[in-house]
């Protein structure tokens, strides 16, 4: 497909409906954006145990996620001796702010933002684990959108054997969007730190990551 019909479609999408347009943009290389997680238009995230062979590395996890089929692959497997597993908490690996007053119109869709891949490690010391761990995704620009830098708040936060959360790590994620490039990519890589009681096994705890779902318009 031309990138003068690409171009064309793009405007389209913001004039249609907005899952309608996003099945047009398909054939401009942007299929990967279609597909269904928890009923909605985005992939859904895929998981890599980086365990003691590799290494969460940021701009792997970005290249990850601008590719439809690729992913971080397997350093470990869960042979990651009892390290935290790490996830995208319920439905919150994706978010979609509308405009004020119209959460839940489709045609007021402003900007849609998704977590599709994630990473981890750790390191184990008596009493206390340190996760390193990485997420990546996209914000796709929504046909009430703006060119411009889109932000969206992120949280990731540690459960314990009883799914209590024990510590929480605010974050946020930034990309430009423009109506000729309607997709921003971004990857995250950080660490976080807990203790753990005697008698606890670090694979009883979890790492989850959410987008933040109390900014304005978002539904």
């Amino acid at each position: 497909m031309t990138q003068t019909v690409c171009k064309t479609l793009v405007s389209v999408a913001r004039q249609a409906a907005f899952g309608a347009a996003l099945a047009a943009l398909a054939g401009c290389g942007m299929s990967s954006i279609t597909s269904g997680i928890g009923g909605g238009l985005f992939g859904a995230s895929k998981s890599a145990d980086a365990g003691s062979g590799g290494s969460v590395d940021q701009d792997r996890l970005l290249a990850a996620a601008k590719t439809e089929t690729g992913s971080l692959g397997s350093f470990g497997g869960d042979v990651a001796f009892g390290c935290p597993r790490f996830q995208v908490w319920s439905r919150d690996g994706y978010v979609t702010v509308y405009e004020p007053g119209k959460v839940g119109d489709g045609l007021a869709v402003m900007h849609r933002g998704e977590i599709t891949k994630v990473a981890r490690e750790c390191q184990v010391e008596p009493g206390r684990v340190t996760v390193k761990y990485g997420f990546s995704g996209r914000v796709l620009l929504g046909q009430k959108g703006r060119t411009g830098r889109v932000t969206l708040p992120v949280n990731v936060f540690v459960t314990d054997a009883k799914r209590e959360k024990i510590l929480t790590d605010t974050s946020r994620v930034s990309v430009d969007v423009a109506l000729d490039n309607p997709i921003g990519y971004f990857s995250v890589v950080r660490s976080v730190t807990f203790q753990i009681p005697e008698g606890s096994r670090p694979g009883e705890y979890e790492v989850y990551v959410a987008f933040d779902r109390s900014i304005p318009g978002a539904g």
